[in-house]
């Protein structure tokens, strides 16, 4: 007994050995380290002054990049998903813009965004209701029951979760169900439904707990989503069950007045194209290449699929790239959209921005560090639309059509190096038809189960 308290008093004065404050005289090594010679006065008042990327923007990448292209999809106009979350379902539609305007020869069009929005935050507050009610039996501090209240609903998404969304309530024009002031902007009505629906949720933890019928806790559930479709109908608009449509074509044609229903409406835009004929591919070095993953209860729909996607080396996703371009079909992808962003220009660069040279220290983290430590990760869906090649078609640069308005880059869209590609694009949602059989394979195999809590998620 001696031997292990002896024990353990070691081990424990040899982990709080390595809990040191910081002396005084480590301050004073540090501070006599810091050396105010001509260049570190000088920057010290610039940087006092001044916005830290207006220093560090490289002037030497200045009209080095271009906004011209040699395969372009067919795009035109630019969508604005204002002072909300939702890139990924402006992402999503806008890959289908183009089918709809040459489907009904279109000069612009754009889809309801407004319109699956609401059964995204709906279906949202149906699976967080589901999950409370299936972990009722654990602690509230259990790692998953707290993930689940951490964030009921939110504006979040990829492309899986449009995926679930179109295929269970179709698509319909903007003029179907239009943007409103809380569409545009959705913080306080998505606070307020998280508020509601929590307070739901440990009211269902106390009927499972109390041995309550399943009868009566569906019933429970069903008046608590009566509440929120209520909460939603007044800040949305009620989405249509059916709807009645016209148009100008280019020619200053008006079409015949035409009823649909959102399902009937997306078949007609798509034809014989479906939506399970994609697949997402991540480029994730923190993780084995060629491998099938999915992230545990990451969708947005009870009965739905859960993101999925293969790991695949960034060179073996750029002919993928390339192949759909060429067909005129956009890709939706995302991206850590922030990092070497020149927004004024839309430019997007590894060399934009000298952060080494203003404060005189190294950033040597490469992309795998990066997503491991949380320093990058994908933090804008945005659609892919063009790319320029070289004369062994080997990449050049990228451009994407964004969803923040024509203020923003170059009219909305936004140039981007291949190099800024390889360090900060990481998923790509492509037509299986341009996807190797290699892929296509492994996306067939069952996939590794990884954490909605994973750093990369």
């Amino acid at each position: 007994m001696k031997i292990k308290i002896s024990f353990l008093l070691l081990f424990f004065i040899s982990i709080t050995s390595f809990g040191q404050s910081i002396s005084g005289d480590q301050l004073e090594q540090i501070r006599s380290g810091f050396k105010k010679d001509a260049y570190t006065k000088a920057m010290q008042n610039a940087l006092s002054s001044n916005n830290i990327t207006d220093l560090a923007w490289n002037r030497e990448n200045v009209d080095k990049t271009d906004h011209f292209f040699k395969y372009k999809v067919d795009v035109s106009g630019i969508t604005n998903q204002e002072k909300s979350g939702r890139c990924w379902l402006f992402s999503s539609l806008n890959v289908f813009r183009p089918m709809a305007m040459k489907k009904f020869n279109l000069d612009k069009f754009e889809y309801s965004q407004n319109y699956l929005y609401f059964f995204d935050l709906f279906e949202k507050s149906n699976l967080f209701l589901e999950n409370i009610i299936a972990t009722a039996d654990l602690p509230l501090d259990d790692q998953k029951v707290r993930w689940y209240f951490r964030s009921p609903v939110d504006d979040g998404g990829q492309w899986i979760n449009f995926v679930n969304l179109a295929t269970k309530y179709g698509m319909v024009p903007k003029e179907a169900m239009s943007e409103t002031n809380s569409s545009d902007n959705t913080a306080w009505m998505v606070k307020l439904i998280k508020r509601k629906l929590r307070e739901d949720g440990l009211k269902l933890r106390e009927l499972v707990n109390a041995k309550t019928s399943k009868k009566d806790i569906e019933q429970q559930k069903t008046d608590m989503l009566g509440e929120v479709y209520r909460m939603l109908a007044l800040n949305l608009g009620e989405p249509p069950t059916e709807f009645t449509w016209r148009y100008e074509d280019k020619e200053k044609n008006i079409s015949e007045p035409k009823t649909y229903t959102p399902m009937t409406f997306m078949n007609e835009v798509l034809g014989d194209l479906k939506l399970t004929d994609f697949v997402m591919l991540m480029n994730d070095p923190s993780r084995p290449y060629w491998k099938h993953y999915e992230i545990e209860n990451y969708r947005n729909t009870e009965e739905g699929e859960n993101w999925h996607y293969v790991n695949l080396p960034s060179d073996v996703i750029k002919k993928f790239c390339i192949e759909s371009i060429k067909n005129n079909e956009a890709l939706y992808t995302s991206c850590d959209v922030g990092k070497q962003l020149r927004r004024d220009v839309g430019i997007l660069d590894v060399g934009n921005f000298d952060f080494e040279s203003v404060y005189g220290v190294s950033f040597g983290m490469n992309k795998a560090q990066r997503i491991e430590s949380g320093d990058s990760g994908s933090s804008h869906a945005i659609a892919l639309v063009a790319v320029d090649v070289d004369e062994n078609e080997k990449p050049l640069k990228w451009e994407f059509e964004n969803s923040w308005g024509t203020k923003s880059g170059d009219d909305g869209y936004f140039t981007f190096t291949d190099a800024w590609f390889n360090e900060y694009m990481f998923r790509i949602v492509v037509n299986k038809k341009y996807v190797s059989d290699k892929v296509l394979e492994i996306y067939k195999q069952k996939p590794i189960m990884l954490p909605p809590w994973d750093p990369m998620f």
